[in-house]
């Protein structure tokens, strides 16, 4: 029987973005409902959840992203998941100095790559079919105080997704280096700019 992995956007904003609600997304497939990250004015539809998943268990965004969640008698967690052919691996990525993660999600002979935030590209995002990528940096990466991580930039991730085999790459964790290109009418070299709300299906 054909099935659909569908992924809706949440929002597409860096923390703090002037323009954008927190990157967010919206997993369903086969009557079941994952939500990740997120957090006001990114939250999922209303509906039951089968979980609400994290990349930073330490964010800024916990709290609210917390009782949004309580609201839906689902915690926030980082971790892995199995929703019948649905398998949600969680996996750790080079961000900050504490342990952050990415999600790597299969159905079928599909993959699906949910990563927001990272200074290093992860070498478990090859051969994706479609993969959401940090892009809080434009043509330069942003290194936190003390160089404990960062976020890389869309040149670099552009280079790294074709080098690691991603069928087709969005960027969205846009940040003000991102929004100003984004006004210029620059585009990325390899692909393109998420749109909030904008759903991205794969038969499966």
């Amino acid at each position: 029987m054909t099935r659909w992995l569908r992924l809706t956007l949440l929002g597409v904003g860096a923390m703090n973005s002037p323009r954008f609600a927190p990157a967010g997304l919206l997993l369903r497939c086969a009557g079941h409902r994952v939500a990740f990250d997120g957090g006001p004015g990114a939250e999922p539809p209303p509906g039951r959840l089968d979980a609400w998943l994290v990349t930073d268990e330490q964010a800024e965004l916990g709290s609210a992203l917390r009782r949004s969640a309580a609201g839906r008698d689902v915690g926030i967690r980082a971790g892995d998941l199995e929703l019948g052919e649905v398998r949600v691996g969680c996996r750790p990525v080079a961000h900050t100095s504490h342990p952050a993660y990415g999600y790597r999600i299969e159905a079928g002979a599909r993959v699906v790559v949910w990563a927001p935030e990272f200074w290093e590209f992860p070498a478990w995002a090859a051969g994706a079919d479609l993969m959401f990528a940090e892009a809080a940096g434009w043509d330069r990466p942003i290194r936190f105080r003390g160089g404990v991580g960062g976020h890389a930039s869309v040149r670099a991730i552009a280079e790294e997704a074709v080098r690691h085999g991603v069928e087709r790459l969005i960027y969205a964790h846009i940040g003000r280096p991102g929004l100003r290109a984004l006004d210029a009418g620059l585009r990325p070299a390899v692909g393109e700019w998420g749109v909030e709300g904008r759903t991205y299906s794969l038969r499966c």
